[in-house]
């Protein structure tokens, strides 16, 4: 597996097998269709210095979920980058904060949803905490609002209306919860 040729700037996907094992890269543009192959990713929460989380808005103009509220950061590790840098550097281009702390918490989540507009994500996505110091100053073309929430609003909002976030925080969140 390779990255893109110097000053590309096509992003790739490490597609996987069954067992979540590479199986290939895929360009980010056309992998996610009708029909999206499994795939790598992540999802990272962040907390700030008073403990509460970070919650993001998706931009309005984003192709799947657009406006939907979600956990902090996701994305795709490229080829041979590791999913903390891949963290990290999400962190740092979607929401112009440096990460403290990067831990992983749900190693084995994998989830699989169909947004409005018939757009397949199957991922094979670890979720990680994270901290940080600094105070979000978001891309608009990733995010499109953030706020900070007490752990607990969270959770409750992932138990009692789970239809109003990402489908992959609502069954994050309560794992994350149990998890302690």
């Amino acid at each position: 597996m390779t990255q893109p040729a110097s000053g590309s700037d096509r992003e790739f996907v490490v597609l996987l097998d069954e067992e979540h094992r590479p199986a290939g890269v895929a360009d980010k543009a056309v992998v996610h269709t009708e029909d999206t192959p499994l795939h790598l990713a992540f999802s990272c929460y962040v907390m700030g210095p008073d403990d509460r989380v970070l919650f993001t808005r998706r931009a309005l103009d984003k192709i799947t979920w657009p406006g939907v509220w979600t956990n902090s950061v996701c994305g795709h590790p490229a080829p041979e980058e590791s999913l903390v840098d891949a963290v990290r550097r999400r962190a740092r281009l979607e929401l112009g904060i440096e990460l403290t702390e990067v831990t992983e918490a749900l190693p084995d989540f994998r989830y699989r949803a169909v947004s409005a507009e018939g757009i397949v994500e199957n991922e094979f996505c670890p979720v990680f905490w994270a901290r940080t110091e600094d105070e979000p100053s978001p891309d608009a073309t990733e995010v499109g609002e953030f706020t900070w929430v007490p752990w607990k609003d969270a959770v409750a909002l992932a138990e009692h209306t789970p239809w109003v976030i990402s489908p992959w925080s609502a069954e994050q969140i309560p794992r994350l919860n149990a998890t302690g």
